[in-house]
């Protein structure tokens, strides 16, 4: 197997992975996982797709994520490693499916509007 590389994307963050075969070495912009992503939830979130197909020490992950916040990059690069899971094993699209992994969220921040406060809250209205 030589490398793979897919791209998972999350509102405004992109994601690129590169996946060899390796002892379950992750580095996010040439830093380490876990400096990158402090908290437990966004390391859970990284680490979903490989510890439900049990491919967590079995893998070196490289990852280039750029654009939007912290939470919206963790779940680029989960589905990123989903696609790169799928590629690996030919069982891992139907346990990865069922979880909504392999899906892309369509959700995005709605623009603010001219003439109001925010996309949907209008400015304040008195009678006096």
């Amino acid at each position: 197997m030589g490398v793979i590389h897919k791209i998972g994307r999350r509102k405004c963050a992109v994601a690129r992975v590169y996946v060899t075969e390796g002892t379950g070495k992750i580095t996010v912009n040439k830093k380490e996982f876990a400096t990158y992503f402090p908290t437990a939830t966004l390391q859970y979130k990284v680490l979903q797709p490989m510890s439900m197909t049990e491919n967590v020490n079995n893998f070196d992950v490289k990852v280039n994520v750029y654009g939007g916040g912290s939470t919206g990059q963790a779940e680029a690069v989960r589905m990123a490693l989903a696609r790169v899971m799928c590629e690996v094993g030919e069982g891992n699209r139907a346990i990865l499916k069922p979880e909504g992994l392999l899906t892309r969220d369509p959700r995005m921040v709605e623009r603010k509007k001219f003439g109001q406060k925010k996309a949907r809250k209008r400015f304040q209205f008195s009678k006096r």
